[in-house]
């Protein structure tokens, strides 16, 4: 009986049948298609984009060089060099990022023991010539004060879920 169920199923195409009444009962349903560069879906305050030295209200910078970030980072993308300021305390001569290496695991952001270095929530970026990847203290500090009220923000929010 089996067998000749099997073979009726086989000359009827079932199989096919069947997966073409799923595709008909999709077909008719609403689009949840999002327009991409018009329709943004919502971030986390905790998403991992590109990264951002920050600095303190009076301008100074907060990384202390204790290069711990550099440490903890599993592809080993940052390089920091550093050397003792005039007023005796420790200041990084040279803080690189290569966004190629980085996997953007969040690693340095928590080492890090005066919230110094971040990732934002920018994810819209591009490289279009050699070396752009490479992240220098300058363009750090540059897109941490461009958005730090977005990240201050995102601190905020970030606190009440802890």
């Amino acid at each position: 009986m089996d067998r000749v169920q099997s073979f009726i199923k086989s000359i009827v195409l079932w199989e096919l049948w069947k997966g073409l009444s799923v595709t008909l009962r999709n077909f008719f349903r609403p689009a949840i298609t999002i327009i991409y560069p018009e329709e943004k879906t919502p971030q986390s305050v905790r998403f991992r984009g590109l990264h951002a030295l920050r600095r303190y209200p009076n301008g100074e910078e907060r990384c202390i060089a204790c290069k711990l970030c550099e440490a903890v980072c599993p592809a080993l993308a940052i390089t920091i060099e550093s050397d003792v300021g005039e007023d005796g305390t420790r200041r990084t001569t040279r803080f690189d990022i290569d966004l190629f290496k980085c996997v953007y695991c969040g690693f340095c952001e928590e080492a890090c023991p005066v919230d110094a270095i971040v990732e934002t929530r920018i994810h819209e970026y591009h490289m279009e010539s050699a070396g752009e990847n490479i992240m220098t203290k300058d363009k750090l500090l540059a897109i941490g004060d461009k958005f730090e009220a977005m990240i201050s923000a995102d601190k905020a929010a970030d606190a009440q879920y802890k």
